[in-house]
């Protein structure tokens, strides 16, 4: 698995949504003897993570969103160079906060189109009809007529989302008489009880992206770059604010610090700004600083810090600290809505 998983780094090397392999170095002090290791780049929490946090109430529309995109972006590049990812699933999809996106990681099973040498593919409830086919078969010691081919990361994809709208695992669902019969019924089961809690128009979108992945039949199943093109994708949404809690980034966000009486008095403004500024230069370098004194945002505090490593130590450190007798309520905020200047209004 270590040359194929190299060799398969080093060609999709570069895209922004795909791990980046910094090199590979021996340890010689493994109990096992001397065993190759590759050394790739630092990333953050996993969507197996983020579905345990949401307590079975399934992630936000903009997570969803952000999540399917950086995904499809990712799938339809390793898919164009040939490559299938073959292990798709909530545990090898992580959230970078130095790039302020979803990476794919794992490629211990990606094998080239047509060219496949692991007969076992894909992880037990992410694992496409024509994948379990041919595991059966080949434990059965006979070979399948049909290749594997990406369809089959299309399929692990539209399992991560269901679950990601849903809240729940759905191993055992997948794996159910009912959902061969009929797994559109059970999607659209899923979507209706969900429905209070989303906006119908959007949910109806993402229904439809997911139902063009999970097609039985794989020719039927749409590509990375088609399913790009749902219009679930044109839908702006807004960060809830247990995402910017949870999915770190250089930016952070101070609530609860400024009361409407110091954003009007110009003297007392400057010296909170001082103070605040002071406090956030113990964690790390901040490049800049912003204190809206208008709607949208108002009085919320913007602290852009140099790398995200400082603006996690940051968020620990400020969280629950009492500023100026009011408790600190620190999230992180997207870097790129910051840079645009653009400040979310529905985020509490």
């Amino acid at each position: 698995g270590f040359r194929k998983e190299r060799a398969a780094l080093e060609h999709l090397r570069g895209h922004r949504n795909i791990v980046t392999l910094y090199g590979v170095f021996t340890n010689h002090y493994s109990a096992h003897g001397p065993s190759r290791c590759l050394l790739l780049e630092l990333l953050d929490i996993s969507v197996s993570e983020l579905l345990l946090h949401s307590n079975n109430l399934g992630c936000s529309m903009w997570m969803i969103q952000h999540c399917a995109r950086d995904v499809l972006e990712a799938l339809a590049f390793l898919h164009h160079k040939g490559y299938v990812h073959a292990d798709l699933k909530p545990r090898n999809i992580l959230w970078s906060a130095e790039d302020e996106c979803f990476k794919l990681i794992d490629f211990g099973l990606s094998f080239k189109e047509g060219n496949q040498d692991v007969k076992y593919i894909q992880t037990d409830g992410y694992r496409a009809p024509e994948a379990e086919l041919q595991n059966c078969l080949a434990q059965a010691g006979l070979q399948s007529e049909t290749e594997c081919t990406s369809a089959v990361d299309l399929w692990s994809l539209g399992i991560v989302l269901l679950e990601m709208f849903s809240g729940m695992k759905l191993k055992h669902t997948v794996q159910s008489q009912e959902w061969k019969t009929n797994s559109s019924a059970i999607i659209d089961r899923i979507f209706a009880s969900e429905g209070v809690v989303n906006s119908a128009i959007p949910a109806y979108h993402l229904r439809d992206l997911i139902k063009s992945m999970l097609h039985c039949d794989q020719g039927k199943r749409a590509s990375a770059e088609k399913a790009l093109c749902s219009p679930f994708f044109s839908i702006p949404f807004a960060p809830h604010i247990e995402d910017l809690v949870m999915l770190p980034t250089p930016v952070l966000r101070l609530l609860n610090i400024l009361s409407d009486v110091s954003l009007q008095c110009e003297e007392e403004y400057e010296d909170i700004v001082d103070d605040i500024r002071e406090e956030c230069q113990k964690y790390g370098s901040v490049v800049s600083l912003l204190i809206p004194k208008e709607n949208p945002g108002k009085g919320q505090v913007f602290v852009e810090y140099a790398n995200a490593g400082d603006s996690k130590a940051a968020q620990k450190m400020l969280t629950g600290k009492i500023f100026d007798g009011k408790f600190v309520v620190a999230t992180f905020y997207p870097l790129s809505a910051y840079k645009r200047g653009y400040l979310y209004q529905n985020l509490l």
